[in-house]
Protein backbone atom coordinates (compact mmCIF):
# COMPACT_ATOMS: atom_id res chain seq x y z
CA UNK A 1 0.00 0.00 0.00
CA UNK A 2 1.45 3.36 -1.06
CA UNK A 3 1.49 6.16 1.50
CA UNK A 4 1.95 9.86 0.83
CA UNK A 5 3.11 11.90 3.80
CA UNK A 6 2.34 15.61 3.43
CA UNK A 7 4.29 18.00 5.65
CA UNK A 8 3.07 21.52 6.45
CA UNK A 9 5.50 23.82 8.29
CA UNK A 10 3.66 26.41 10.36
CA UNK A 11 4.72 29.52 12.23
CA UNK A 12 1.93 31.69 13.65
CA UNK A 13 -0.60 30.56 11.05
CA UNK A 14 -3.72 30.52 13.22
CA UNK A 15 -5.72 32.33 10.53
CA UNK A 16 -5.21 29.75 7.82
CA UNK A 17 -3.89 26.46 9.22
CA UNK A 18 -7.26 24.81 9.75
CA UNK A 19 -8.49 25.59 6.26
CA UNK A 20 -5.35 24.30 4.53
CA UNK A 21 -5.25 21.14 6.69
CA UNK A 22 -8.88 20.34 5.90
CA UNK A 23 -8.26 20.95 2.19
CA UNK A 24 -5.39 18.47 2.27
CA UNK A 25 -7.51 15.83 4.01
CA UNK A 26 -10.30 16.28 1.47
CA UNK A 27 -8.07 15.20 -1.44
CA UNK A 28 -7.72 11.67 -0.07
CA UNK A 29 -10.40 10.21 -2.41
CA UNK A 30 -8.64 11.70 -5.44
CA UNK A 31 -5.31 10.36 -4.19
CA UNK A 32 -6.79 6.88 -3.89
CA UNK A 33 -7.91 7.07 -7.52
CA UNK A 34 -4.29 7.55 -8.66
CA UNK A 35 -2.84 4.85 -6.39
CA UNK A 36 -2.21 6.51 -2.99
CA UNK A 37 -3.98 4.30 -0.47
CA UNK A 38 -2.90 6.15 2.67
CA UNK A 39 -2.52 9.86 3.39
CA UNK A 40 -0.47 11.03 6.36
CA UNK A 41 -0.73 14.72 7.23
CA UNK A 42 2.01 16.14 9.46
CA UNK A 43 1.99 19.73 10.71
CA UNK A 44 5.29 20.91 12.19
CA UNK A 45 4.72 23.89 14.44
CA UNK A 46 7.94 25.91 14.39
CA UNK A 47 7.68 27.66 17.74
CA UNK A 48 4.43 29.54 17.15
CA UNK A 49 3.39 32.11 19.74
CA UNK A 50 -0.29 32.20 18.70
CA UNK A 51 -2.99 29.50 18.71
CA UNK A 52 -1.60 27.51 15.79
CA UNK A 53 -0.73 24.32 17.76
CA UNK A 54 -4.03 24.29 19.61
CA UNK A 55 -5.95 24.59 16.35
CA UNK A 56 -3.96 21.75 14.78
CA UNK A 57 -4.60 19.51 17.79
CA UNK A 58 -8.34 19.99 17.30
CA UNK A 59 -8.27 18.69 13.71
CA UNK A 60 -8.83 14.92 13.40
CA UNK A 61 -6.29 12.78 11.49
CA UNK A 62 -3.54 15.38 11.70
CA UNK A 63 -0.22 14.63 13.39
CA UNK A 64 1.33 17.59 15.22
CA UNK A 65 5.05 17.93 15.87
CA UNK A 66 6.26 20.98 17.79
CA UNK A 67 9.54 22.85 17.95
CA UNK A 68 9.95 24.53 21.32
CA UNK A 69 11.66 27.48 19.66
CA UNK A 70 11.63 28.73 16.10
CA UNK A 71 14.26 26.90 14.02
CA UNK A 72 13.35 27.95 10.52
CA UNK A 73 11.21 26.91 7.57
CA UNK A 74 13.72 24.35 6.32
CA UNK A 75 14.27 22.91 9.79
CA UNK A 76 10.52 22.40 10.21
CA UNK A 77 10.30 20.62 6.87
CA UNK A 78 13.25 18.35 7.71
CA UNK A 79 11.63 17.45 11.02
CA UNK A 80 8.53 16.45 9.07
CA UNK A 81 10.58 14.50 6.53
CA UNK A 82 12.25 12.52 9.32
CA UNK A 83 8.89 11.70 10.93
CA UNK A 84 7.15 10.77 7.66
CA UNK A 85 6.23 7.11 7.19
CA UNK A 86 5.26 7.30 3.53
CA UNK A 87 7.25 6.14 0.51
CA UNK A 88 6.40 9.52 -0.98
CA UNK A 89 6.68 12.85 0.81
CA UNK A 90 4.97 16.07 -0.17
CA UNK A 91 4.90 19.49 1.36
CA UNK A 92 3.24 22.86 0.96
CA UNK A 93 2.95 26.11 2.90
CA UNK A 94 0.36 26.77 5.57
CA UNK A 95 -0.72 30.12 4.17
CA UNK A 96 -3.17 28.85 1.54
CA UNK A 97 -1.09 29.97 -1.47
CA UNK A 98 -0.57 26.48 -2.86
CA UNK A 99 -3.49 24.24 -3.95
CA UNK A 100 -3.40 20.82 -2.21
CA UNK A 101 -6.05 19.69 -4.71
CA UNK A 102 -3.18 19.29 -7.19
CA UNK A 103 -1.30 16.65 -5.19
CA UNK A 104 -3.04 13.86 -7.15
CA UNK A 105 -1.84 15.48 -10.39
CA UNK A 106 1.71 15.64 -9.08
CA UNK A 107 1.71 11.97 -8.11
CA UNK A 108 0.09 10.93 -11.37
CA UNK A 109 2.83 12.78 -13.25
CA UNK A 110 5.45 11.11 -11.10
CA UNK A 111 4.14 7.69 -12.13
CA UNK A 112 3.83 8.69 -15.78
CA UNK A 113 7.42 9.98 -16.03
CA UNK A 114 8.96 7.63 -13.44
CA UNK A 115 10.12 10.79 -11.67
CA UNK A 116 12.01 11.10 -8.39
CA UNK A 117 10.69 14.56 -7.62
CA UNK A 118 7.74 16.53 -9.01
CA UNK A 119 7.59 20.29 -8.51
CA UNK A 120 4.37 22.27 -8.61
CA UNK A 121 5.43 25.15 -10.83
CA UNK A 122 3.85 28.56 -10.33
CA UNK A 123 5.67 29.86 -13.40
CA UNK A 124 4.62 27.33 -16.03
CA UNK A 125 1.50 29.05 -17.31
CA UNK A 126 -1.17 28.39 -14.67
CA UNK A 127 -3.08 31.26 -13.06
CA UNK A 128 -0.86 33.05 -10.55
CA UNK A 129 -1.50 35.90 -8.12
CA UNK A 130 2.19 36.24 -7.24
CA UNK A 131 3.31 39.87 -6.77
CA UNK A 132 5.36 41.17 -9.74
CA UNK A 133 8.56 41.65 -7.73
CA UNK A 134 8.52 38.10 -6.40
CA UNK A 135 7.59 36.77 -9.82
CA UNK A 136 10.63 38.49 -11.34
CA UNK A 137 12.83 37.12 -8.58
CA UNK A 138 11.61 33.58 -9.14
CA UNK A 139 12.21 33.89 -12.88
CA UNK A 140 15.79 34.99 -12.17
CA UNK A 141 16.43 32.17 -9.70
CA UNK A 142 14.97 29.58 -12.06
CA UNK A 143 17.15 30.85 -14.90
CA UNK A 144 20.19 30.83 -12.62
CA UNK A 145 19.59 27.24 -11.49
CA UNK A 146 18.98 26.18 -15.11
CA UNK A 147 22.22 27.85 -16.20
CA UNK A 148 24.30 26.19 -13.48
CA UNK A 149 22.77 22.73 -13.88
CA UNK A 150 22.34 22.68 -17.69
CA UNK A 151 18.78 21.43 -17.09
CA UNK A 152 15.77 23.69 -17.44
CA UNK A 153 13.52 24.41 -14.49
CA UNK A 154 10.80 27.07 -14.37
CA UNK A 155 10.22 27.34 -10.61
CA UNK A 156 13.22 26.38 -8.49
CA UNK A 157 11.76 27.86 -5.29
CA UNK A 158 8.26 26.36 -5.36
CA UNK A 159 7.01 25.41 -1.92
CA UNK A 160 4.78 22.61 -3.20
CA UNK A 161 6.27 19.36 -4.44
CA UNK A 162 6.40 15.61 -3.86
CA UNK A 163 9.40 13.29 -3.92
CA UNK A 164 10.46 9.76 -3.10
CA UNK A 165 11.59 9.44 0.50
CA UNK A 166 14.45 7.26 -0.74
CA UNK A 167 16.20 10.26 -2.37
CA UNK A 168 16.67 12.17 0.89
CA UNK A 169 20.21 10.85 1.21
CA UNK A 170 21.06 12.33 -2.18
CA UNK A 171 19.53 15.78 -1.67
CA UNK A 172 20.73 16.26 1.91
CA UNK A 173 22.11 18.36 3.53
CA UNK A 174 19.48 21.05 3.17
CA UNK A 175 19.45 24.44 4.92
CA UNK A 176 17.18 25.38 7.80
CA UNK A 177 15.82 28.55 6.22
CA UNK A 178 13.48 29.54 3.41
CA UNK A 179 16.25 28.71 0.95
CA UNK A 180 15.58 24.99 1.37
CA UNK A 181 13.50 24.81 -1.81
CA UNK A 182 16.02 26.29 -4.31
CA UNK A 183 18.82 24.23 -2.74
CA UNK A 184 16.69 21.09 -3.02
CA UNK A 185 16.05 21.86 -6.70
CA UNK A 186 19.73 22.55 -7.36
CA UNK A 187 20.85 19.35 -5.63
CA UNK A 188 18.21 17.23 -7.37
CA UNK A 189 19.27 18.47 -10.81
CA UNK A 190 22.99 17.99 -10.12
CA UNK A 191 22.35 14.55 -8.60
CA UNK A 192 20.69 13.69 -11.93
CA UNK A 193 17.43 12.81 -10.23
CA UNK A 194 14.46 12.67 -12.58
CA UNK A 195 12.78 16.03 -11.96
CA UNK A 196 9.58 17.15 -13.66
CA UNK A 197 7.26 20.10 -13.19
CA UNK A 198 3.48 20.37 -13.19
CA UNK A 199 1.77 23.78 -13.59
CA UNK A 200 -0.25 24.82 -10.54
CA UNK A 201 -2.24 27.97 -9.74
CA UNK A 202 -0.96 30.26 -7.01
CA UNK A 203 -3.07 32.41 -4.69
CA UNK A 204 -2.38 35.42 -2.50
CA UNK A 205 -1.42 34.28 0.99
CA UNK A 206 -3.56 34.60 4.11
CA UNK A 207 -1.84 37.08 6.46
CA UNK A 208 1.55 38.77 6.14
CA UNK A 209 4.34 37.11 4.14
CA UNK A 210 7.46 36.06 6.07
CA UNK A 211 9.62 36.37 2.93
CA UNK A 212 11.97 39.35 2.63
CA UNK A 213 12.56 40.01 -1.06
CA UNK A 214 16.05 41.49 -0.58
CA UNK A 215 17.40 39.48 2.36
CA UNK A 216 15.98 36.13 1.33
CA UNK A 217 16.70 36.83 -2.34
CA UNK A 218 20.39 37.29 -1.54
CA UNK A 219 20.32 34.15 0.57
CA UNK A 220 18.70 32.20 -2.29
CA UNK A 221 21.34 33.34 -4.77
CA UNK A 222 24.18 32.54 -2.39
CA UNK A 223 22.78 29.10 -1.56
CA UNK A 224 22.26 28.19 -5.22
CA UNK A 225 25.81 29.32 -6.07
CA UNK A 226 27.54 27.37 -3.30
CA UNK A 227 25.44 24.27 -3.91
CA UNK A 228 26.24 24.30 -7.63
CA UNK A 229 29.95 24.84 -6.88
CA UNK A 230 29.94 21.66 -4.79
CA UNK A 231 28.93 19.64 -7.88
CA UNK A 232 30.28 21.21 -11.07
CA UNK A 233 32.49 24.23 -10.26
CA UNK A 234 33.79 24.61 -13.81
CA UNK A 235 30.36 25.49 -15.13
CA UNK A 236 30.03 28.67 -13.06
CA UNK A 237 33.71 29.57 -12.85
CA UNK A 238 34.23 28.71 -16.50
CA UNK A 239 31.45 31.05 -17.59
CA UNK A 240 32.96 33.84 -15.49
CA UNK A 241 36.38 33.14 -16.99
CA UNK A 242 35.06 33.11 -20.56
CA UNK A 243 33.41 36.50 -20.06
CA UNK A 244 36.72 37.89 -18.76
CA UNK A 245 38.62 36.43 -21.73
CA UNK A 246 36.13 37.88 -24.20
CA UNK A 247 36.53 41.34 -22.66
CA UNK A 248 40.32 40.98 -22.77
CA UNK A 249 40.15 39.86 -26.41
CA UNK A 250 37.99 42.85 -27.37
CA UNK A 251 40.49 45.21 -25.74
CA UNK A 252 43.37 43.37 -27.43
CA UNK A 253 41.82 43.65 -30.88
CA UNK A 254 41.18 47.33 -30.28
CA UNK A 255 44.79 47.75 -29.27
CA UNK A 256 46.05 46.04 -32.43
CA UNK A 257 43.85 48.29 -34.55
CA UNK A 258 45.14 51.27 -32.60
CA UNK A 259 48.74 50.36 -33.35
CA UNK A 260 48.01 49.69 -37.02
CA UNK A 261 47.13 53.37 -37.35
CA UNK A 262 50.78 54.13 -36.52
CA UNK A 263 50.13 55.56 -33.05
CA UNK A 264 52.75 54.62 -30.46
CA UNK A 265 51.88 56.91 -27.56
CA UNK A 266 49.23 56.08 -24.99
CA UNK A 267 47.13 58.19 -22.63
CA UNK A 268 46.62 57.48 -18.91
CA UNK A 269 43.17 56.09 -19.72
CA UNK A 270 44.64 53.86 -22.41
CA UNK A 271 47.28 52.61 -19.98
CA UNK A 272 44.53 51.67 -17.51
CA UNK A 273 42.62 49.84 -20.25
CA UNK A 274 45.73 47.89 -21.22
CA UNK A 275 46.37 47.00 -17.59
CA UNK A 276 42.76 45.86 -17.31
CA UNK A 277 43.15 43.65 -20.39
CA UNK A 278 46.21 41.98 -18.90
CA UNK A 279 44.42 41.38 -15.61
CA UNK A 280 41.29 40.10 -17.35
CA UNK A 281 43.21 37.63 -19.53
CA UNK A 282 45.15 36.18 -16.61
CA UNK A 283 42.07 36.23 -14.38
CA UNK A 284 39.92 34.52 -17.02
CA UNK A 285 42.28 31.61 -17.54
CA UNK A 286 43.00 31.35 -13.82
CA UNK A 287 39.31 31.08 -12.99
CA UNK A 288 38.72 28.48 -15.71
CA UNK A 289 41.70 26.46 -14.50
CA UNK A 290 40.49 26.81 -10.93
CA UNK A 291 37.05 25.54 -11.92
CA UNK A 292 38.46 22.51 -13.71
CA UNK A 293 40.77 21.77 -10.76
CA UNK A 294 37.83 22.02 -8.40
CA UNK A 295 35.96 19.50 -10.54
CA UNK A 296 38.77 17.04 -9.87
CA UNK A 297 38.38 17.67 -6.13
CA UNK A 298 34.63 17.12 -6.41
CA UNK A 299 35.14 13.88 -8.36
CA UNK A 300 37.65 12.73 -5.76
CA UNK A 301 35.22 13.46 -2.95
CA UNK A 302 32.19 11.86 -4.61
CA UNK A 303 34.25 9.00 -6.12
CA UNK A 304 32.79 9.58 -9.56
CA UNK A 305 34.16 10.51 -13.02
CA UNK A 306 35.31 14.09 -13.46
CA UNK A 307 32.65 16.40 -14.88
CA UNK A 308 34.27 18.43 -17.65
CA UNK A 309 31.09 19.79 -19.18
CA UNK A 310 30.99 23.57 -19.25
CA UNK A 311 27.83 23.66 -21.38
CA UNK A 312 26.23 20.42 -20.20
CA UNK A 313 28.43 18.13 -22.31
CA UNK A 314 32.14 17.33 -22.48
CA UNK A 315 34.25 20.14 -23.95
CA UNK A 316 36.81 17.82 -25.51
CA UNK A 317 37.11 14.22 -26.61
CA UNK A 318 40.00 13.63 -24.23
CA UNK A 319 40.71 14.98 -20.71
CA UNK A 320 41.21 18.72 -20.82
CA UNK A 321 44.39 18.66 -18.72
CA UNK A 322 46.30 17.37 -21.76
CA UNK A 323 45.51 20.61 -23.59
CA UNK A 324 46.58 22.66 -20.60
CA UNK A 325 50.19 21.53 -20.65
CA UNK A 326 50.65 21.95 -24.41
CA UNK A 327 48.95 25.33 -24.56
CA UNK A 328 50.85 26.38 -21.45
CA UNK A 329 54.23 25.41 -22.92
CA UNK A 330 53.33 27.12 -26.19
CA UNK A 331 52.29 30.28 -24.35
CA UNK A 332 55.52 30.28 -22.32
CA UNK A 333 57.53 29.86 -25.51
CA UNK A 334 55.76 32.75 -27.23
CA UNK A 335 56.23 34.92 -24.15
CA UNK A 336 59.94 34.09 -23.95
CA UNK A 337 60.50 34.73 -27.66
CA UNK A 338 58.63 38.05 -27.56
CA UNK A 339 60.54 39.11 -24.46
CA UNK A 340 63.89 38.15 -25.95
CA UNK A 341 63.23 39.88 -29.25
CA UNK A 342 62.00 43.01 -27.44
CA UNK A 343 65.19 43.06 -25.37
CA UNK A 344 67.38 42.73 -28.46
CA UNK A 345 65.44 45.46 -30.26
CA UNK A 346 65.75 47.72 -27.24
CA UNK A 347 69.50 47.13 -27.05
CA UNK A 348 69.76 47.91 -30.77
CA UNK A 349 68.25 51.35 -30.28
CA UNK A 350 64.47 51.00 -30.47
CA UNK A 351 62.63 53.47 -28.25
CA UNK A 352 60.40 52.25 -25.44
CA UNK A 353 57.38 53.83 -27.15
CA UNK A 354 57.79 51.23 -29.89
CA UNK A 355 58.45 48.30 -27.54
CA UNK A 356 55.83 48.60 -24.78
CA UNK A 357 53.23 46.57 -26.67
CA UNK A 358 55.66 43.70 -27.17
CA UNK A 359 56.69 43.75 -23.53
CA UNK A 360 53.04 43.69 -22.54
CA UNK A 361 52.36 40.77 -24.87
CA UNK A 362 55.40 38.91 -23.53
CA UNK A 363 54.21 39.37 -19.93
CA UNK A 364 50.67 38.24 -20.82
CA UNK A 365 51.75 35.06 -22.62
CA UNK A 366 54.27 34.22 -19.88
CA UNK A 367 51.77 34.63 -17.05
CA UNK A 368 49.10 32.67 -18.92
CA UNK A 369 51.57 29.88 -19.69
CA UNK A 370 52.71 29.64 -16.08
CA UNK A 371 49.10 29.48 -14.89
CA UNK A 372 48.25 26.69 -17.32
CA UNK A 373 51.33 24.62 -16.49
CA UNK A 374 50.74 25.02 -12.73
CA UNK A 375 47.10 23.99 -13.21
CA UNK A 376 48.23 20.95 -15.23
CA UNK A 377 50.60 19.82 -12.47
CA UNK A 378 47.82 20.19 -9.92
CA UNK A 379 45.43 18.18 -12.07
CA UNK A 380 47.96 15.36 -12.48
CA UNK A 381 48.24 15.04 -8.71
CA UNK A 382 44.44 14.99 -8.38
CA UNK A 383 44.11 12.42 -11.18
CA UNK A 384 46.63 10.18 -9.42
CA UNK A 385 44.76 10.52 -6.12
CA UNK A 386 41.37 9.83 -7.70
CA UNK A 387 42.72 6.78 -9.55
CA UNK A 388 44.61 5.35 -6.56
CA UNK A 389 41.70 3.35 -5.14
CA UNK A 390 40.78 1.75 -8.47
CA UNK A 391 44.45 0.94 -9.16
CA UNK A 392 44.72 -0.77 -5.78
CA UNK A 393 41.67 -2.87 -6.61
CA UNK A 394 43.10 -3.74 -10.02
CA UNK A 395 46.44 -4.73 -8.51
CA UNK A 396 44.77 -6.89 -5.88
CA UNK A 397 42.63 -8.60 -8.51
CA UNK A 398 45.72 -9.12 -10.63
CA UNK A 399 47.43 -10.80 -7.70
CA UNK A 400 44.43 -13.07 -7.19
CA UNK A 401 44.42 -13.97 -10.88
CA UNK A 402 48.16 -14.73 -10.85
CA UNK A 403 47.74 -16.88 -7.73
CA UNK A 404 44.92 -18.87 -9.31
CA UNK A 405 46.95 -19.26 -12.52
CA UNK A 406 49.83 -20.78 -10.55
CA UNK A 407 47.40 -23.16 -8.87
CA UNK A 408 46.05 -24.11 -12.29
CA UNK A 409 49.48 -25.04 -13.54
CA UNK A 410 50.15 -27.13 -10.42
CA UNK A 411 46.80 -28.88 -10.63
CA UNK A 412 47.35 -29.91 -14.23
CA UNK A 413 45.43 -29.57 -17.51
CA UNK A 414 42.12 -30.75 -16.03
CA UNK A 415 41.53 -27.30 -14.45
CA UNK A 416 39.49 -24.99 -16.73
CA UNK A 417 41.26 -21.83 -17.79
CA UNK A 418 38.22 -19.59 -17.40
CA UNK A 419 38.21 -20.26 -13.66
CA UNK A 420 41.37 -18.16 -13.49
CA UNK A 421 39.20 -15.01 -14.03
CA UNK A 422 36.35 -15.93 -11.73
CA UNK A 423 37.22 -13.01 -9.42
CA UNK A 424 37.78 -10.46 -12.19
Amino acid sequence: MTTLSIVIPALNEEDGIQEIAERVLKVQPQLQQVGIQNLELIVVDDGSTDQTPEIVQSIPNVRLIQHRVNQGYGAALKTGFAAASGEWIGFLDADGTYPPEHFPNLYEQALCDDADIVIGSRMAGADSQMPPVRRLGNLIFAAFVSLLSARRVTDSASGMRIFKKSILGQIYPLPDGLNLTPVMSTRALHERLKTVEVPIPYSERVGRSKLSVVRDGMRFAQSITWTALSYNPVRLLGLVGIVALILAAVIGLGLVGFRLTGTTTISPTGAFVLFSALILSVFGLSVIALGISFNYFVALFHKEPVRQGLFGRPLFRKPIDGYFVWVGVLSLTIGAVMGGVSLLLGLSGWELSRLWLYYLGSASFTLIGLQLVIAWVQMQVLVALSARESLIVDDLRGKEARTVAVQDRVAGPTVKVQETYSHG
